[in-house]
């Protein structure tokens, strides 16, 4: 399950999200974001949970909660819409 977590704290490392989502299952993978020209956080990320009802728990138990200081958006990842 690909998961979209926004209004993540700019400070935050991927490190520290894959820790977080780890006490609900196994992370494939956490891929934060960043602007092309300055490489600094556009405060979203995608994390891989190969597991799905793993997934949906996290997602369940993460969304709203705070972290570093920023309240947490976690939903299933929606495919791009076309431009």
């Amino acid at each position: 399950m690909n998961i979209y977590v926004a209004n993540i704290n700019f400070r935050a490392q991927e490190e520290q999200l894959k820790e977080l989502f780890q006490q609900y299952g196994e992370v494939a993978s956490v891929k934060i974001v960043t602007d092309r020209e300055t490489g600094r956080s556009r405060g979203f990320c995608f994390i891989e949970m190969p597991n799905d009802s793993e997934g949906k728990e996290a997602i369940d138990k993460l969304n709203g909660v705070a972290f570093l200081d920023r309240n947490l958006v976690v939903n299933e990842a929606r495919p791009p819409k076309g431009r």
